[in-house]
């Protein structure tokens, strides 16, 4: 006899784990990060330093403060969250994306030397990730609730993506932003693609 098929389908709490671990993640370092007398903001991206380029991975996970910790965790959750409904793999698919295009662009594009921390370039990235959702191949009734949750999306954080792009204050990387969310963007292209030709 074969099982029910929902036993087989992550629970609606199991889909939001992967955000909320990658969240505690950040929290855990920053917290040591205050305590040891070291700072680990030094493992972030460096431009054209080609040891640098280990901050593709560990920048997002680093922040200069609890201040800029604090300021990507909400948005983080909720963008990331939207992200993982879809299933833990196209999560980490998205944030892989978000992470090496935006990190790669800001590597290139930041003035030599720059250190770059933070986890705005998946924010970013989430935000590019939802917005594009839209153009998936998917039945109607799910396109309708992409477009829906994306013009949501846009009023709530529409503002601030675009001022974090365009009008970014002193010491912020522009350009994390801006490939943080062309990486999420190609993401939700490339998923496009893949569903057309299977």
């Amino acid at each position: 006899m074969s099982a029910p098929a929902t036993a087989a389908q992550p629970s609606t709490f199991s889909r939001f784990l992967a955000p909320v671990l990658l969240v505690a993640a950040m929290w855990v370092i920053q917290f040591v990060d205050a305590v040891l007398p070291l700072s680990f903001t030094g493992f972030g991206l460096r431009s054209w330093d080609l040891q640098g380029l280990l901050g593709i991975v560990l920048g997002p996970l680093l922040h200069a403060n609890w201040a800029h910790l604090i300021a990507n965790t909400g948005p983080l959750l909720v963008l990331g969250c939207l992200v993982a409904v879809e299933g833990a793999v196209r999560f980490w698919t998205v944030t892989a994306f978000a992470a090496v295009i935006g990190g790669l662009g800001t590597w290139l594009f930041n003035a030599p030397g720059t250190l770059t921390v933070g986890a705005s370039v998946l924010v970013f990235g989430y935000f590019g990730y939802v917005v594009l959702r839209v153009f998936s191949p998917a039945r109607l009734a799910h396109r309708l609730l992409y477009a829906a949750i994306a013009l949501i999306v846009i009023v709530l954080y529409g503002g601030a993506m675009l001022g974090g792009v365009f009008d970014a204050a002193a010491g912020v990387s522009w350009q994390a932003h801006l490939f943080g969310a062309i990486g999420g963007g190609l993401a939700a292209l490339g998923g496009r693609r893949r569903a057309v030709s299977a």
